[in-house]
């Protein structure tokens, strides 16, 4: 089974995709979240490719999707303010 995206924010050719996976440890089951960050772009023969890296431009654009999806983190979070056990800030 592929893992599809849990959400997907875009602005411009930038975005930020959340994914659920799921893990173990110490024999438990538990899901646990992702976020992946790519800008888009047509190539020279003129394929939509994607990348990670990105231009200065795409930074308030990759700021403005991290936000969305942290703030759909938070918002769907089944404890108040925490997301993952292993969240350092």
């Amino acid at each position: 089974m592929v893992n599809q995206p849990e959400k997907k924010y875009k602005a411009g050719a930038v975005s930020a995709t959340v994914w659920k996976n799921e893990g173990q440890k110490n024999g438990k089951s538990f899901a646990f979240h992702t976020i992946s960050l790519a800008r888009n772009y047509k190539d020279k023969d003129g394929s939509w490719k994607n990348s990670s890296s990105l231009r200065p431009g795409d930074l308030p654009k990759a700021t403005l999707v991290l936000s969305k999806a942290y703030e759909y983190l938070i918002m769907n979070s089944k404890e108040e303010g925490v997301i993952e056990e292993d969240l350092v800030v």
